[in-house]
């Protein structure tokens, strides 16, 4: 047994030199680690040592082997364990040099077919989270139509399949809370263009201050009233997210989750214009009208949304009249499908 301390006590003095300057400069959390990691280290190779001591032993007993061969075998058995320690030892300080090396913030060691072990590298980890704003381009389209306080879809002056919107835009979203993604804060610009088309033949008339609807004298193939609009939309955004947690980083998806944005929109009319189109002498007539139709130049409004993923229902509601005083206070309504494209 003599001989059996002697290489112990050799391995031990093989790990405690560069275990000490490798933790010199170092934190304590990570010298706390390396000890308890030591030490399961040695009750390992001790307990290993010991079962195949015993071993030896038994067949010492039955006189399977001589005194002199048991002897050498526990020799063996010793310089291998401790070759063990000072092998392990060497892998663990050479994993921590490399992750520091390269800046990472853990390290992780695996022994054998032991579990991964990780090695706090600085004093506070501080998880690398995804960036806490993206962008996206924004498409939506649907159906549009203009209507007086209290008036309905029936009785409106405007065709309801007929009258369209458009929307294109660039939007931002920034994850409100550092660590969450349930709340998103999306805010952009964003152009819209939202089309009337009367019924009953009937176009826009401007004279002087009013702006109303009159029949044309000849049938109209089309009758189309635009308004252009730059706006910038910000919504609130809410809804659940898959967390991808790795060694280096945090990620939120909202892919395939359910979304829902509420806010609304400010901005300016930067143009309108109307076409008419219409036989004349059997030709084909087209006429495109500008003017300033005594239109609202400021515009804002609200904005919502639900849906899944990318797609999701769309609609916003001009609070601002479409034509200023003292014509009647018609607003701007839009119904579509929006689209919010990575």
């Amino acid at each position: 047994m003599k001989t059996i301390i002697f290489y112990v006590v050799i391995a031990l003095s093989t790990f405690i030199s560069p275990l000490v300057y490798a933790q010199e400069g170092t934190d304590k959390s990570r010298q706390e680690i390396y000890e308890e990691k030591k030490n399961e280290i040695i009750e390992r190779e001790k307990t290993e040592l010991k079962q195949k001591l015993e071993k030896i032993n038994e067949k010492l007993d039955n006189k399977e082997i001589t005194a002199a061969e048991a002897e050498e075998l526990k020799k063996e058995a010793a310089e291998l364990h401790a070759l063990n320690i000072q092998n392990r030892l060497s892998i663990l300080e050479n994993e921590l040099e490399l992750k520091e090396r390269n800046h990472s913030s853990e390290a992780y060691i695996e022994f054998g077919g032991d579990k991964a072990v990780s090695i706090q590298a600085n004093r506070e980890r501080a998880d690398k989270y995804d960036k806490r704003t993206s962008n996206d381009i924004v498409i939506a389209a649907g159906f549009n139509n203009a209507l007086n306080d209290g008036q309905s879809l029936n009785d409106s002056d405007f065709k309801i399949g007929g009258s369209r919107f458009f929307e294109i835009g660039w939007v931002w979203k920034t994850r409100v809370f550092e660590n969450s993604n349930w709340l998103r804060f999306k805010y952009g610009f964003s152009f819209q263009f939202n089309g009337l088309k009367p019924i009953d033949n009937g176009y826009f008339v401007e004279a002087g201050e009013n702006t109303f609807l009159q029949e044309y004298e000849l049938d109209l193939d089309k009758s189309k009233f635009r308004m252009d609009n730059l706006v910038v939309p910000v919504h609130f955004e809410f809804g659940p997210s898959d967390r991808t947690e790795t060694s280096r980083s945090i990620r939120f998806s909202t892919a395939d989750k359910l979304k829902i944005g509420l806010g609304g929109y400010a901005g300016f009319n930067i143009g309108e214009r109307q076409k008419l189109k219409y036989k004349l002498d059997g030709d084909n007539q087209k006429d495109k009208l500008k003017g300033d139709y005594n239109t609202n130049d400021l515009i804002y409004g609200l904005s919502g949304y639900l849906g899944w993923g990318g797609a999701a229902l769309y609609v916003k509601y001009d609070l601002n009249p479409v034509f200023d005083a003292p014509n009647p206070e018609l607003h701007n309504i839009s119904l579509g499908l929006r689209f919010d494209v990575d």
